[in-house]
Parts: C-alpha cells; sequence; structure tokens
C-alpha cells in the first residue's frame, strides 16, 4: 500500500477494529465489499490484490465508522462507533469548502479529501456522539454547507486515499490533507436547528448579504476583503482579524487563511497572473510559515481563488 493510504487508516482506525472495504466500478453494477481488521488491510498480498483491483478499474472505499467484530454486512446496526463526521462537497467545491474552512460553526477539519477536480469529502474526528446525535448533526453540515444531503447515514463510505478515482478518464489520485490532529465533541459544532445555510460570499463585488443575516465569518470576508481593497497592509489586517476572532480554535490560522484567499481573489480579479499570485502569497508568509509548507500553501490558496472566479463566470 503507498504510504497516503496507510496514513489514513492508522489515523482513522485501531489496527484491532473492523472496517468495511467497498469496490465498485462503473462497468459492473454489483459491488463487491469485505469486512475486515484494519491489520488485515496491511497484509501485503491483501494490498497487492487490492492495488490490482484499483488498476483494472474498480473505485476504492472504505467505511468512515468501526464495525461491530464479527459482523457480516454493513448496515447501521452493525456500525460499532461514531469516529467521523464528514460531508460530500460535489458543486461548487473550491467556494464551498472556503466557506466551510472560515465558518465559525464548525472547527477546523481533520481531514480533506481531494476526490475530483472540485469535489471534496471532509472529515472531523470525533468522539461523545451517539448514533443519533451523529446522524442529525450530519443532517445539519449538509444543509448548512451545500453538501450532498445523501451522505448523512452513519454507515457512510469514503474514498480512500491513495487510490485512483476511476470514474474519469484519466484517472484522479484521491488526495488527503490533515489541517489538525485534533479529536471533537459534540460542543464544537455550532450548527442552528434549522439548519440555515452559512455559505461565504467569495466574490468581492457580490451584493453583500444584510447585515441581519450575515454570519460572522461573513462579515469578516466583507470587511476584510473592504480592509485590502483600501489598501490595509496585509500583516496588520492578520493581526486584528485574529484578535477580533479569539473565539476560534485557531486565530491566527483563520485570519492568514481569510487574509490570504481575499488578497489573491482581488489580484486575480485585477489581472496578476497565478504565478506572480503565487510568489506575493509565498513573500507574505515566509517569516510566519515553514518554508516546507509555504509554497505548496500559497499555490493550493491561489488556485482555490482562481476556481472560485471561474465558478462565478460559469454559475
Amino acid at each position: 500500500m503507498n504510504q497516503t493510504a496507510a496514513d489514513f487508516l492508522t489515523r482513522s482506525f485501531a489496527f484491532s477494529e473492523t472496517i468495511a472495504i467497498l469496490l465498485r466500478s462503473d462497468k459492473d453494477s454489483r459491488p463487491q465489499q469485505r469486512l475486515v481488521t484494519v491489520d488485515q488491510v496491511f497484509q501485503t498480498r491483501y494490498l497487492a490484490w487490492l492495488w490490482h483491483q484499483n488498476e483494472i478499474g474498480e473505485n476504492i472505499y472504505i467505511s468512515a465508522n468501526p464495525l461491530l467484530s464479527g459482523s457480516r454486512k454493513r448496515r447501521k446496526e452493525c456500525i460499532a462507533s461514531v469516529r467521523h463526521l464528514y460531508i460530500d462537497i460535489d458543486h461548487n467545491g473550491d467556494e464551498k469548502l472556503a466557506a466551510l474552512r472560515a465558518s465559525d460553526r464548525v472547527p477546523t477539519p481533520t481531514a480533506i479529501l481531494s476526490t475530483s477536480p472540485g469535489k471534496y469529502q471532509v472529515l472531523w474526528r470525533v468522539a461523545g456522539f451517539n448514533f443519533e446525535r451523529q446522524e442529525n448533526t450530519l443532517k445539519r453540515l449538509a444543509t448548512a454547507f451545500g453538501g450532498d444531503p445523501a451522505c448523512t447515514d452513519r454507515n457512510r463510505v469514503l474514498r480512500l486515499p491513495g487510490f485512483f478515482n476511476r470514474k474519469y478518464s484519466p484517472a484522479h489520485l484521491v488526495t488527503v490533507s490533515y489541517p489538525t490532529e485534533t479529536t471533537y465533541l459534540p460542543t464544537d459544532f455550532r450548527l442552528d436547528e434549522s439548519g440555515a445555510a452559512s455559505v461565504l460570499p467569495l466574490d468581492g463585488n457580490a451584493r453583500e448579504l444584510p447585515r441581519a443575516k450575515r454570519s460572522l465569518s461573513e462579515d469578516d470576508w466583507v470587511w476584510t476583503l473592504s480592509e485590502l481593497s483600501r489598501g490595509k497592509d496585509a500583516t496588520k489586517l492578520t493581526q486584528e482579524l485574529a484578535l477580533r476572532r479569539a473565539d476560534k480554535p485557531n486565530p491566527l490560522y483563520y485570519a492568514q487563511r481569510t487574509v490570504d484567499v481575499a488578497s489573491a481573489r482581488l489580484w486575480l480579479a485585477d489581472g496578476f497572473h497565478i504565478d506572480d499570485v503565487i510568489t506575493m502569497l509565498e513573500v507574505r508568509r515566509r517569516f510566519e510559515i515553514p518554508d516546507t509548507l509555504c509554497s505548496a500553501r500559497a499555490r493550493e490558496i491561489a488556485m482555490t481563488a482562481q476556481r472560485m472566479i471561474a465558478s462565478r463566470k460559469t454559475a
């Protein structure tokens, strides 16, 4: 198994836990499912078979939550415990992901899977959730951030990072990033009973929402765009935003990302080439973010802003 898949499994499950492995091909409507322990997945022969199946066209999925030992099915009653909350973002993915990451209603995701261009599965590792509360929260997440409402069951499967999504030609390698190592409790999710949408207004020229209908993060976005447009220094703006959003789990991370996404959005709209935007973002944060992360981060932010603009033009 490649290291990406191995890391994801060891971060998500104990070696003794039972999980479901699901193989599904677009050419065959009958999926294959195997219920195995994590340590069995790591056996050389099993890994070779799994990789071969992916090579010949099978898509590889795993259960989001561990199953009861001895289970033969992946039914709801077979789930042992709640390990993750998750949301599938299949439309306007970069825009919705930016809104989610900037929101004060949910904490920083534990893992973000890029399942295909502009599509994501976002995970939070959790503890203290019973099944009823998990599924209720999953529905609110989907409503609030525009996720797939069908993906709100506790026996849901996720794509396994490190394998190819064979629905596309060429196939898309499923990748994953880990913004935090935190395990969250139910109190860390502040979603309204009504599930009212909290999508961030990403276009700097978009009509502002009435103040009474905006979340704190939406206010932050409008204010950040306004301050940058007036020539406010980005470093000072980052500091001010971090101070005013001290309620965030990581105020500095939130402020840096909000300011940099907004800056990239404005620069690209002004006609700057994306390579120049990447360089400007790198230079801005070169003393704040480790060199090993700074370049990749700048590129990801610039490309996110570019896709935001493109999605607005085609909407």
